[in-house]
């Protein structure tokens, strides 16, 4: 039985090797990733679906998150971007940090994204003066350089260092700093919701000691009236909480701070309502047009790029640039108040 099973396989393979070896350099060509990404023009995700305040005011526009496309490397793509315009190789080093892979550099993001959302809800119910109690502050690991002796891991949550309580990479940072070059230090955390002791080793950068850990701050909290954000899991990264503070803030104001317009926009925003820097707008710019946006709105940083690239485009779309949530508020109900 199994020498008829052979002998049908090996006349198969014989009598369409040809087949089979194209087959086969096709996948390879697909799966074989070189160390390069590609960067395309994105799009826009409508937040006002994706965002629920309870109870909430209604809006006649909307505020959209701009986001970039991403492609991995595979020899295909490569060859396709020289012949698609706006389609740009970067290499994978640019947008990963030392020593971090592609998919470590997803799970960073995926943390920055949790976040955002929580700095996001926390700066709109202030605005809008509802309430908002902050119950609990998460630090959370979020990179790990090549320099780090230690057995941390990205996403454990830090609880204590030497017996000490965390609350901000400030408070490690001053009890790191104070110790010398090459001593352990005892770090409690907690991971997979079971607590353990961890180590990590001290080392000299300029005159400074570390142990090579990064850290993000999340929040637990309680909202009244209740909100709800969504997001899908291949969604990662900071650059829409700017957007999202502004769906969550315009659904707690009877006033519609979109003035019946479709907004699309990007930037981090912290605790404090500071409004940072992005990557792609360019990228995000060519997304908003093609999404029909009204405005197009950024942080002040990334401003002249946008600017640069919507006269080489001959784009008609107004551009904000903003620094903070108070400013990108007041801008927009400046704009409205003009038209």
């Amino acid at each position: 039985m199994f020498t008829k099973i052979y002998e049908k396989i090996k006349k198969f393979i014989k009598d369409n090797y040809k087949e089979l070896i194209i087959l086969l350099i096709v996948f390879l060509l697909f799966t074989i990733e070189l160390p390069y990404s590609i960067y395309t023009p994105g799009g826009a995700v409508n937040l006002n679906e994706r965002i629920t305040v309870e109870d909430g005011y209604e809006s006649d526009g909307s505020f959209n998150m701009a986001y970039v496309s991403m492609v991995r490397g595979s020899i295909p793509f490569l060859l396709i971007s020289y012949v698609i315009p706006d389609w740009d190789i970067v290499l994978a080093d640019d947008i990963t940090a030392e020593g971090e892979d592609m998919d470590e550099m997803l799970e960073r993001e995926r943390l920055y994204l949790q976040e955002s959302i929580d700095a996001a809800i926390i700066n709109a119910y202030q605005a809008a003066g509802k309430n908002v109690e902050i119950t609990g502050i998460i630090n959370e690991v979020s990179y790990l350089t090549e320099e780090a002796d230690t057995n941390l891991e990205v996403g454990d949550q830090i609880l204590r260092v030497n017996g000490n309580d965390i609350n901000s990479l400030k408070d490690m940072q001053k009890i790191i700093e104070s110790l010398d070059e090459g001593e352990k230090v005892s770090i409690q955390i907690r991971r997979d919701d079971s607590e353990l002791e961890c180590y990590a080793y001290t080392y000299d950068i300029e005159n400074v000691t570390k142990i090579g850990v990064s850290l993000l701050t999340t929040y637990e909290y309680v909202t009244d009236p209740e909100v709800s954000i969504t997001s899908k899991a291949s969604e990662a990264g900071s650059s829409g909480g700017l957007m999202m503070s502004l769906t969550v803030y315009n659904q707690l104001v009877p006033e519609d701070i979109t003035g019946g317009k479709k907004i699309v926009g990007t930037g981090t925003i912290d605790i404090n309502g500071n409004v940072g820097e992005i990557g792609g707008v360019k990228y995000k710019l060519i997304g908003a047009v093609k999404n029909d946006a009204d405005i197009f709105m950024c942080p002040e940083e990334n401003y002249g790029e946008a600017i640069e690239v919507a006269e080489e485009k001959d784009y008609d779309i107004t551009i904000i640039s903003v620094s903070t949530f108070e400013e990108a508020i007041k801008k927009l109900e400046e704009l409205n108040s003009s038209n």
